[in-house]
């Protein structure tokens, strides 16, 4: 059992954080994941007792990258190094995982003051978290949460592809997609501590995190998404194109020419836009068995 501590220039409080799990779970292999920070982050956490490992690429979705390759383990628990996350919470994740048999347990925060959560962070925490429930059929509470357990089967059949914050999106993805066993339990979050800063931009990551989402709708549920703009196409085409056909019934000629054009070349784009999600939704059945193949190479953890 492994803990990864994602982190750059948490050199205020990358010390707690140790402390903190090692009072929980003193026997956790504790591994710090510096992002090549500019601070003392990775001085402190080896003075802490915390195995080291650098990565040079920036970016949140390349620290994970870099965790889920490098690791191998039974049992993943995965905290950002900021102290704001619960230590305690850290065994009810682990058991849900091991002794209940989950592929993930989220860590949904619940604030402990009110400077703990930002308004915007929050609403739109909710509001993916809806749309990811309209989207593949269940509702997630915590999209966002940087404290997740993990099976060896999760961690060895996700094909990460983010770059930065949104890898947690793209995590939840993963489960809800290939219809993994998901379990959310409450923690405590607290705000952090003073002298530490968040590395969150509300604006630019959450354009992010919404344009994964898409894409990775349009991978996941191709048809869907291609049904959508194909039906959508087919009604601008019969608006343009119902009055054109009812004059030439009426009189036998054509008089708007250039819109019956318009109105053919808008229904080929919808009849086009339906075979592309037929064919994009067998690809993406073929990506799918092979990452559940990809999940069933792994015992149970």
């Amino acid at each position: 059992m492994v803990l990864a501590v994602p982190c750059f220039n948490e050199g205020e409080t990358i010390a707690a954080v140790i402390e903190g799990f090692r009072q929980y779970l003193p026997d956790l292999d504790i591994r710090v994941f510096d992002n090549s920070s500019t601070d003392d982050t990775a001085e402190r956490a080896r003075a802490a007792g915390a195995a080291v490992v650098d990565v040079p690429r920036r970016g949140k979705g390349n620290v994970v990258r870099r965790i889920f390759a490098d690791v191998d383990a039974d049992l993943y628990l995965m905290v950002d190094g900021d102290d704001t996350y619960d230590p305690a919470t850290a065994p009810a994740l682990l058991e849900a995982v091991s002794g209940t048999g989950w592929d993930m347990a989220v860590a949904v925060r619940r604030p402990v003051s009110e400077d703990a959560h930002r308004t915007g962070h929050a609403l739109g925490n909710r509001l993916l978290g809806r749309l990811l429930g309209f989207m593949f059929g269940r509702r997630v509470g915590d999209v966002f949460s940087g404290y997740r357990a993990f099976s060896r089967r999760f961690v060895k059949s996700f094909p990460m592809q983010s770059d930065g914050f949104e890898v947690e999106t793209e995590m939840t993805v993963h489960a809800l997609s290939m219809q993994m066993d998901v379990t959310e339990i409450d923690s405590d979050y607290r705000a952090r501590p003073p002298g530490s800063q968040s590395k969150l931009r509300t604006w630019n990551d959450g354009w992010n995190v919404l344009g994964t989402m898409i894409k990775l709708f349009t991978v996941e549920r191709p048809l869907f998404f291609y049904g959508v703009v194909s039906f959508l196409l087919f009604g601008i085409g019969l608006g343009l194109g119902i009055p054109v056909v009812l004059e030439w019934l009426h009189s036998g000629m054509v008089p708007r020419f250039p819109t019956a054009i318009l109105a053919s070349a808008v229904m080929l784009l919808s009849a086009l836009s339906l075979f592309a999600g037929l064919i994009l939704d067998t690809v993406s059945r073929g990506r799918r068995e092979a990452r559940m193949l990809a999940y069933l190479r792994y015992p149970p953890s």
